[in-house]
């Protein structure tokens, strides 16, 4: 049984900088591949903290990008090769809807990244996402399309709420 989270964290990460490419060279698509596969990878941790969530998406599934792609409207340029894009399969929704809120949200990317402290994924080192966090201007630049909060505001929008409610434990509802 698989317990690993690497497939989705590549799936989404590719998904995100297909959806959203960086702009110059392969330095350009390079920090942002970066930039993506940290945001995912936050995210991935966020919402499958455990070993044991993470096999049971291996049993489930994450549930592809087809959502995804009629929003970003990615679904019209797709073509009837289903096995040129079987990657997409291994997408998950929610996890790109969390990564593109904190790749548009510093202070929710330096919270998110915070609460991977207490997890079983983290290896403590916050250096590790600083491209993420704290991303200098050739970050920016390379990926202006994916940082773009306009852009990624429908993408972000799906599951925006339950990135709030994960990074607010405790919090006491009010009626």
């Amino acid at each position: 049984m698989q317990a690993d989270l690497s497939p989705v964290i590549a799936a989404t990460a590719q998904w995100l900088t297909r959806a959203f490419p960086a702009s110059g060279g392969a330095l350009a698509s390079a920090l942002c591949e970066v930039q993506a596969r940290q945001a995912v990878t936050v995210a991935a941790w966020l919402r499958y903290p455990t070993a044991m969530d993470a096999a049971l998406l291996g049993v489930a599934g994450p549930g592809g990008s087809g959502r995804l792609d009629w929003v970003t409207g990615a679904d019209a340029v797709l073509d009837d090769d289903t096995d040129a894009h079987a990657w997409r399969t291994w997408v998950d929704e929610v996890v790109a809807s969390w990564a593109a809120c904190l790749l548009t949200d510093p202070e929710l990317a330096a919270r998110a990244v915070a609460a991977l402290a207490d997890g079983s994924h983290s290896t403590g080192t916050p250096a590790e996402f600083r491209r993420l966090v704290t991303p200098d201007d050739s970050d920016r630049n390379a990926a202006a399309l994916l940082r773009h909060p306009d852009l990624l505001a429908p993408v972000a929008g799906l599951h925006q709420e339950q990135l709030r409610a994960r990074l607010n434990p405790g919090r006491t509802l009010i009626a």
